[in-house]
């Protein structure tokens, strides 16, 4: 019995959510497995009403399931940062979720914005390193405010954190068996101290794994190769804020947020999964928002449960509708059936896999 928490969220976050868990409850029933869901309602609306992000006990109580299903943190009534720093980033960093994970695939049908790309050519994962990095909030200011005013944001980067990232990655791309090949994208001709350190790491594990090719690139080169020679990508791994940074550039040339999923994972914890598009208040209710990102992470959720059956199940069964150009768009609206119509069918073609 899989325990999964439910985070729908704000915005669209309660439809995309409520599409993955249709085609979920397809594929336990297809697969022959089970699994039992709580809901928790953590989000804006909850901020506006109590004033509080997290209530006390919540992570500890989160910690007690085996993954995390998240629809979307964003409140147009709330000011940007409070939610992400206050959620999402506090249960990555309590739940050790040290890995954000993102496949970046190109399916059938999809509309690229890459000339002569097709789905040959785009089939890569970023590993991001998830709780250190930029993003631990290291820094402050002085005489903020006035004329004068410094502020400072350090990058922490541990040995222990860079290197169980490094490992991750390499145990993936030899997992996925692809062209077994992991690029570490940093910038050590600029930050060198930080990227001293990736380097060296990097370098010392790729030794361990004689069977993958270890290469490097500059982010700002990584950010050229993602729209000219995307196939020259496997596994591709990085700090917190080069991750945030080149994995919407790859969102993009996979078609867009409406298909773009991710994992924050803790290999041997509680680990969540969500769709990257946000949660689009302007859609809200409208029954025009893509699930098709929500369902995918649903997928890789799958995956890491160790449901791999049940995982291949539901993309082949996404493979299926866009083969067939029942999906028009990637986009809100211009689909060519509303949201709920693409869980239904997702979740039909599961069912029929059986």
């Amino acid at each position: 019995m899989h325990k999964i928490a439910v985070i729908p969220g704000d915005g669209t976050g309660p439809e995309v959510v409520a599409e993955g868990l249709k085609v979920l409850e397809a594929a336990a029933d297809t697969a022959g497995f089970d699994f039992d869901t709580a809901n928790f309602n953590y989000g804006g609306d909850r901020f506006i009403d109590t004033g509080e992000t997290l209530p006390e006990g919540a992570l500890d109580e989160l910690k007690e399931y085996d993954a995390v299903f998240l629809g979307a943190i964003g409140h147009p009534d709330v000011k940007p940062g409070i939610l992400e720093t206050g959620i999402l980033l506090k249960i990555r960093f309590a739940l050790d979720q040290y890995i954000n994970l993102r496949p970046i695939k190109l399916y059938p049908n999809v509309e690229c914005p890459l000339v002569d790309k097709g789905p040959e050519d785009i089939d890569l994962v970023v590993v991001r390193e998830n709780t250190e990095g930029l993003y631990v909030g290291s820094g402050g200011f002085l005489r903020k405010g006035t004329p004068n005013e410094v502020a400072v944001q350090e990058s922490i980067n541990t040995r222990m954190g860079v290197e169980r990232c490094i490992r991750y990655a390499f145990e993936y791309c030899r997992k996925r068996d692809r062209d077994k090949k992991v690029t570490l994208c940093g910038k050590t001709n600029v930050l060198t101290y930080a990227f001293d350190l990736w380097e060296r790491a990097f370098n010392e594990v790729a030794e361990e794994y004689p069977d993958i090719s270890a290469d490097y690139a500059h982010v700002d080169a990584t950010c050229m190769w993602f729209v000219k020679n995307p196939e020259w990508f496997d596994v591709v791994v990085t700090d917190n804020m080069f991750g945030d940074i080149i994995t919407d550039l790859g969102a993009m040339i996979q078609g867009g947020m409406g298909i773009a999923a991710g994992g924050n994972i803790n290999p041997d914890g509680t680990s969540m999964f969500e769709p990257i598009g946000g949660s689009a208040p302007k859609y809200t209710g409208k029954n025009v928002i893509n699930p098709l990102a929500a369902i995918s992470s649903v997928q890789m959720m799958l995956e890491f449960l160790g449901e791999d059956k049940a995982g291949k199940l539901v993309e082949d069964a996404i493979v299926r509708a866009l083969s067939e150009g029942k999906i028009k768009s990637m986009s809100a609206g211009k689909m060519g059936m509303g949201t709920s119509d693409v869980g239904d069918l997702i979740s039909g073609y599961v069912r029929e896999s059986k």
